[in-house]
This record gives C-alpha cells, structure tokens and sequence, in this order.
C-alpha cells in the first residue's frame, strides 16, 4: 500500500504543472481554452501511473490542454492505442503526403544519388562517372522541376559539378528564362554560380543577359542582389557591367538596349555629353536608388560602389547636391558603407576624393570609422590607397600616428607586423611611401592605379589643404621612425631573408630620423659567419643561405656602404644626413671572411668599401686582397663551380643561350684593377 501511495504522489508531482490534485492522486478538471471541463481517468496502478505521467510531461509546458489535445488523449483512452502507435502512424500519413507531391520517387532517387556523390573521397573516378550518368538520366528534361526544391537542388549541383562540359550547357539551356527567379530563390541561387564557376563562355552569355531589365527588382531583394552583385563583380565582360550599369540611370535604360555593334559605356559623364538634357533625372534616379540600399544597411555591393563614384564625379563642388551626397556618406550610422567602400577599387577612389575634398573636420570623421580596421586595409589591393591618401591630406600629423601607425605598426613597440609590412606588395606601400615617395620600387606596375589616385588627390589638396606636403612628410616620418629602428633591430634577421626585407632595412636606415646605432649593428650582426659552410651530412635540414650569397643581401650593404642613394638626374649619391659610416661597422664582422666576399655573389659590397670616402680600414683591406691576389684573379676569370643543389635541380641549359655573357666574377675584375691602380 505505501507503494501505491509513493507512486501516485510521483505522478502528482510530475501533474503539477497541467492541473491541481487531491490527496488520493486525483486530477481535478482542467479547464479547456474552450470554458468545457475535461477529466483526466484515474490513476489505478504504478505502471499506468508513469506511463501517464510520462506522456503528459513530454506533452508541452502549459497550464491550459488545446480541445484536439484532450481529444487524442480520450481516444487514445477509448481505442486503447499507445503513444507510440499514434506516432507511427502519424509518420505513415506523413509519408504518403510526401509520396503523394509530384517527381516524388525521382526525387527520393536524386537524393541518394547525391548521397553517395558528396563524399568525394570515397567514391572512385568510374563509380562517380555511372552515378553522374544514372542522376543525368533523372534530371534531363525536367531540371526546372528539380531545382525550386531546397532538396533537389543540391543534387543538381552535384551534377554540375561532375558533369561534362557539354552536359552543363544542357542544363544552362534548360534554364534559360528562369535565372531571374533561380536568383531570388534562398537556395537555388547556388546554381548559378556553380555553372558560372566554371568559365564557360557560352553559359555566361546565357545567364547575364537575363539580368538585364531587372537590376532595379533583384538589387533590392535578399537574395537575388548578392548573387546579381557576384555576377556583375566577378563573371560580366566589360560590356555586360556597362548594360547592367547603365540601369542605375533611369528606367529608359532598363527598358532599351544600346543597338548591337555599338559601344556600350557604364560611364555617366559620357552619357550626360551626349544628352545633357538627361542629368537632372539621372542623377535623382540613382541617387534615389543608392540611397535606398544605403538606409536598408545593404552597402556591401560592387555595383552600388561603381554607382556611387559615378554620382560623385558628375558632382560640381560646394553645390547643393555635393553637399547632400557627402552628408549621406557621413550621416552612415556604424560607418558600415565606409568600410564596405575600402575594399573595392571604386568604393576606395571615392573614399580618397571625399577626403580631398573635405574639410579637416570632414576628414577626421571620415577616418573615425576605419578604427581597429587600418592592420587589414593595409593589405588590401584597394584599400591601402585610403591610408596614402589620408599620409598626404591630414594635416593632424599627430591624430595620424596615434589613429593609424599604433595599429599597422603595432602598440607599445611590439612589431608584431614588421614582417607582414615588408613583405606584403600592399602593406609595403603604407610605410615605403613616406621613405621613399612615389618610386617605381615601391609602386611597380601593378600599383599605377595607386599612383594615379595619388596624383589626382594631389591636384585637389593645392585647394583643400593648408600644410606644406614636404614638411607633412618629415613630421610623419619623424614620427613613425622609433618603431621603425626597434623592429630593424628586433628582426634584423628574419626581414634581410628575403629581398623585399633587404629594400625596407635599406630605406629605413636611410631615411628615418633618430639614433640608428642598434638597428645598424643588428643588420651587420647577419654578415657573420662563413659565407661557404655547409651543413653536416646527418643534419635534418639544409642551412639557410648566408647573406653574402644573395642578390638583395650584397645590393642592401652596398646601398648602406655609399651612405645613400644615386639620384639619375644628378649622376651622383644623394647622402643621408647625418652619414651611417656603415663600412666602419660591418669590416670587422666579416673581416676574417673577406677573401670569400670578394671573391663570391657580394665582391660588389667589398669594392663599394673600397670606394667609400668615409672607410677607415682602406689600407688594410687592400693589403688582404694583394695578398690574396691569385684567388681574385682565378674568379674573375673562370665561371663559378655550380652547387651539388644547384647540379641537381637546374635543368641543362640550351645550347647557345647566354653565348655572349661575360665569364667570371665581374666585381672581382674590378677589385683587382683597384690592386693595380
């Protein structure tokens, strides 16, 4: 009997929260949503009590029980039929509706194909090849079918990512006229950029076409504007982002096309040329347009960018409209647009001729947004422009060491970049520009858009800004050089390893201000050792190769020796003031080498002391190199012995091909006509 009684005030318990309970374990009526009375049967003995209690616990959290919720139950009563039998058989009606929709079976069959075809690793090539085939079997014909269904589709991915060349082009035929919508689709919209991934030509041509007429619609939905967007960024030709484009304009020109044979030009400023009458509502139109996507917060797109610095550069200065344009770009809560603008080549150009054109106070609002960003833009193929742009236009020399050096250069003499910033082709720019200005070393061919931007930044600045560009930069440069001599004297070794490290310690100790002692010794400290040693036979890995017998290495303490670099115009060497007296330095670290210096890659580094006004140890070295005159002679005479690595990996190199070439160490030559002198 307490048995009984203990089991009835478990189940009570667990009743607690659907309804109040006497003391035998009775539930009273609960009151329905309904006002009826439903009363729960009772409780007869332990196994029915916890097979109750369960049922009713896994059932929900409310108080009050729904009428179709009393009604299951009192059925389920009456019938006699189990919690799981009523499950099961709601999973067989369940079934049958599924089985019931239409392409059901193909359906079912397209997704264990895909099943099987997702695991790549674990499928062979001829297994995969007969599965592709079995789901091409399904599909043709009826790919419309397949892919508006969250399920299907990914098998008709799968297809075409296995697929034939031929095979794609029958499934982007099949779609033809549907990509619009495939684009709005949450997930079909993969599709299309699975058969544009591909580079095929004639599919691109199938697919971007259909864009046209709907920029407007498809930039402004959820999903069809990220896929328009890839689109338009990554696969149109110059003439597909030109239509596409135009469309910003006005509606004219989502409804007519260009005549076929005829240039098509995206750039508004020629289409205003040629019908001036067109720019007021052109100009409206697109920046109703930008605006809007701009107060919907969806300021990630290529197009809008293009879109934007084409309304900027058909702007005139201290107009209404200039004004309304820069107050938008600035009123941009969490500087979300700003941001998103840095990283695409004209979303950066914008950027650059905003602040050119702003005030001081502009110009700083402006940058307050790139905060905690400068480390990444830096990197960045377009965004680093923004960082030259604002070197060369604040006149806050200081808000521009505190806001940007503290984070591409690191806090607190850290330097944790250094490396990053020497040898990235993008950083490199942020810190080289203020050393050396606008040299082809640091802006080589792949940079003349930087240049470009520059110049044209320049030419506004003349009008905008106050401050000498000369002493701007010497401000600058003063300011960042502390950090810039730590981190030469921190990682001498790790940045002369490669030949970008080697420019950035050459234009640092040239051009920074302060005491460059440390930094100096620290670079001479990687002249030491044997430039020919070789690891042992049982060594794990091959030594790094000495400085000496690099290209970068022996031209950076050739550059340091000169105290400077030659300037073109004047035929000579601009020297550094005050002068590095680098030779004085470095003669004692690689004095007991000197014979393999000036007979090795970096003879030019032993004539450059030689040459040097400032060396002290002339006469020593001189007597050293006519005491070894024999082996500077056989150098400069007969061709290098190749390295047991070089042996084995260089390919043999044509018959007649550098026929003409001088044999012999050419710095070798030179040194010993020194001797002779």
């Amino acid at each position: 009997m307490a048995t009984k009684s203990s089991s009835a005030a478990a189940a009570g318990g667990k009743r607690k929260a659907f309804g109040k309970h006497n003391d035998d374990g009775r539930t009273k009526a609960a009151k329905t949503s309904s006002g009826k009375k439903h009363i729960k049967p009772e409780v007869e003995d332990n196994e029915s009590s916890d097979e109750g209690s369960d049922l009713e616990f896994h059932t929900g959290e409310n108080t009050e029980s729904t009428p179709n919720e009393s009604g299951n139950d009192s059925n389920q009563a009456k019938s006699g039929t189990s919690s799981r039998e009523a499950h099961a058989k709601q999973k067989q009606i369940a079934l049958e509706r599924r089985n019931a929709k239409p392409l059901a079976d193909e359906v079912h069959r397209t997704k264990k194909l895909w099943e099987k075809l997702r695991r790549k690793s674990h499928v062979p090539k001829e297994e995969r090849t007969q599965l592709v085939e079995e789901l091409f079997t399904i599909i043709t014909g009826r790919v419309k079918d397949f892919v508006l269904k969250h399920d299907a589709v990914r098998a008709v991915q799968t297809a075409v990512k296995y697929a034939t060349p031929a095979q794609r082009r029958q499934i982007a035929k099949e779609l033809q006229g549907t990509y619009a919508q495939l684009a709005e689709s949450r997930y079909a919209k993969f599709l299309i950029g699975k058969l544009l991934v591909q580079n095929d030509k004639e599919i691109r041509d199938l697919i971007v076409p259909e864009f046209y007429g709907k920029v407007r619609k498809l930039i402004n939905h959820a999903e069809g504007s990220w896929i328009l967007d890839d689109v338009y960024r990554g696969v149109a030709t110059k003439e597909q982002k030109a239509n596409l484009l135009r469309e910003w304009y006005g509606p004219e020109y989502s409804l007519f096309r260009q005549p076929k044979g005829t240039e098509v030009t995206g750039d508004l400023s020629k289409i205003l040329a040629d019908d001036p009458a067109k720019r007021t509502t052109a100009m409206k139109y697109l920046f109703d347009m930008a605006n809007g996507l701009i107060q919907k917060k969806m300021t990630g797109f290529t197009m809008l960018h293009d879109a934007l610095l084409q309304y900027f550069l058909n702007l005139k200065p201290e107009t209404d409209e200039f004004k309304e344009f820069f107050e938008t770009i600035k009123e941009d809560e969490g500087g979300d647009l700003l941001k998103n603008m840095a990283f695409t080549k004209s979303g950066a150009r914008l950027v650059c001729l905003l602040l050119a054109h702003g005030t001081a106070k502009d110009r700083k609002q402006l940058l307050k947004a790139y905060k905690d960003t400068y480390q990444l833009m830096s990197g960045d193929t377009n965004a680093h422009t923004i960082i030259l742009a604002a070197y060369d236009l604040l006149d806050d020399t200081v808000l521009t060491s505190k806001t940007i050096f503290s984070e591409i250069l690191g806090k607190n003499d850290e330097n944790e970049h250094i490396a990053f910033l020497a040898n990235d082709l993008n950083a490199r720019t942020t810190v080289l520009y203020l050393l050396e200005g606008m040299s082809k070393a640091v802006f080589p061919a792949s940079h003349a858009t930087d240049l470009e931007i520059l110049k044209e930044i320049h030419e506004i600045r003349t009008k905008t800004s106050k401050k000498d560009p000369e002493v701007r930069r010497k401000e600058l440069v003063a300011a960042m050089s502390p950090q810039l001599l730590s981190a030469v004297t921190s990682h001498a070794a790790d940045l002369v390893a490669t030949s970008f490290g080697c420019q950035f310690v050459t234009d640092v100790l040239l051009s920074a201000t302060g005491d460059k002692k440390a930094a100096l010794e620290a670079i001479t400290s990687t002249a030491g050792g044997d430039p020919n040693a070789e690891a042992p036979e049982d060594a794990y890995q091959a030594l790094p190769p000495h400085i000496s017998t690099t290209i970068a290495g022996g031209r950076m303490f050739k550059t340091l020796i000169a105290g400077g670099r030659f300037d073109k115009a004047s035929g000579s060497i601009q020297k550094c003031d005050p002068p590095l007296n680098f030779a004085d330095l470095l003669y004692p670290v690689i004095k007991e080498h000197i014979v393999q210096w000036a007979t090795g890659p970096s003879s030019w580094t032993v004539l450059a002391m030689l040459e040097a006004s400032d060396f002290s140890s002339k006469k020593e070295l001189l007597k050293t190199l006519k005491s070894n005159k024999e082996e500077l002679t056989k150098a400069a005479t007969e061709a290098p012995a190749p390295k047991k690595e070089e042996t084995e990996e260089k390919p043999k190199a044509k018959k007649g091909k550098n026929a003409s070439a001088p044999k012999g160490n050419q710095g070798s030559k030179l040194l010993l006509e020194k001797l002779e002198a």
